[in-house]
């Protein structure tokens, strides 16, 4: 089975990602995972942190002469801003000259520091920092490499930023991923594009952030991944654990969800046919989202991800009490965004290709890249037959 494993603090050296089952004979580009790594930077409302910190991407195993070897693949992101932090973040014994002790509302600061019994806020928020997705997206673009050799494609886009809403079924295809990161907040609707665009400055003016819905959308996805038989295989769950795992994220959707369950079953449901050139069972609608009884059913899989606003805000508004004098204070600020949501799109893309990359690897076997592809296809074939 697929797992990757990241190392790495926001403001230390570096970033590390682990990825071990990979097949042997995978096609890995480190130009491939470093335009992915750019895409997570993209959109309307960053900030300047995103203009001047790089993704400096090495190969240090697991890859030769651009091919995987069926060992573990191990990736390094370093951090162009450390020679700033080499002091604050020194593992050598030491202490900093800037203690922490106001911890952030909406945050993991408070929560973290009581848990691990640490002294100051530093000593969690850099591990709980939104930039370890920077390491997820590097072990996601070797998944989606992978699902590209079975003939999946997964792209996201923005349905929703602060109030501003793009219209209900306008969804971009496999081959319209440029065309959405083209737009500044990566919306596929071009009026909503410029409501979106208005609301975040409107925020920016007043020092304040905008959360939002980006919604992920797999094709090509055969029928099949994941199981009914245990509740931890079914995908529809493994797919909101690992979209909700996305920092700020505070709900996941797959399909139609909250809509149809305002809805009679009469209408609710995706109603089976039969094609007997194409040897397969067409769908009508797709209200649950490519997932039935906890497997794919050959229809796009699709979620969506909601994101509330960024907690560090550029106007201190925020109370919260100093963990030290016990008296009350204002959040501190960090170097933060007006918005997050068109790059959490794009996070929200790599956790959805580790899951079915996982569940393809998991189904249809092998440790080769030829064997997966051979086994998946004698699978396809029997469903024809």
């Amino acid at each position: 089975m697929l797992r990757f494993l990241t190392a790495g603090e926001s403001h230390g050296k570096g970033l590390v990602v682990i990825v071990e089952g990979l097949p042997a004979g995978l096609a890995v580009e480190a130009g491939y995972i470093s335009d992915e790594l750019a895409r997570r930077r993209l959109g309307y409302g960053r900030g300047p942190r995103m203009r001047f910190e790089a993704d400096e991407l090495t190969l240090l195993g697991g890859v030769r002469h651009g091919r995987t070897l069926g060992s573990p693949v191990a990736i390094e992101i370093a951090n162009s801003e450390w020679p700033k932090w080499t002091e604050e973040m020194s593992p050598a014994p030491g202490q900093t000259s800037k203690p922490l002790t106001q911890p952030r509302p909406g945050h993991a600061d408070l929560a973290g520091m009581q848990k691990y019994a640490l002294a100051e806020a530093r000593d969690v928020l850099e591990r709980a920092s939104a930039r370890e997705t920077a390491a997820r997206v590097a072990a996601g673009a070797v998944c989606k490499l992978l699902l590209g050799d079975l003939g999946v494609q997964v792209v996201s886009h923005v349905v929703q930023l602060g109030p501003a809403l793009a219209k209900a079924g306008r969804r971009p295809g496999p081959g319209d991923l440029e065309a959405v990161d083209l737009s500044p907040v990566r919306c596929f609707d071009p009026d909503a594009e410029a409501e979106m665009v208005e609301a975040v400055k409107a925020a920016a003016r007043d020092g304040d952030s905008l959360g939002g819905v980006a919604e992920v959308i797999a094709y090509g996805v055969p029928v099949g991944l994941g199981s009914h038989v245990h509740w931890d295989r079914k995908i529809d769950g493994l797919l909101a654990q690992a979209l909700m795992s996305i920092h700020a994220v505070k709900g996941v959707e797959i399909g139609e969800g909250i809509e149809v369950a305002g809805l009679r079953g009469s209408v609710a449901h995706d109603a089976i046919g039969w094609d007997p050139e194409a040897k397969d069972y067409p769908r009508s609608s797709n209200h649950a989202g490519g997932v039935e009884g906890g497997m794919t059913n050959g229809q796009p899989v699709v979620a969506r991800c909601y994101m509330k606003p960024l907690a560090t805000l550029n106007r201190p508004v925020l109370k919260t009490v100093d963990v030290v004098t016990k008296q009350e204070s204002v959040s501190f600020k960090e170097r933060t965004d007006h918005t997050a949501v068109p790059a959490m799109g794009v996070v929200a893309e790599t956790m959805m290709a580790w899951v079915l990359a996982g569940e393809a690897v998991r189904k249809f076997g092998g440790d080769s890249m030829a064997e997966l592809v051979r086994n998946r296809d004698g699978y396809l074939a029997g469903l024809r037959a």
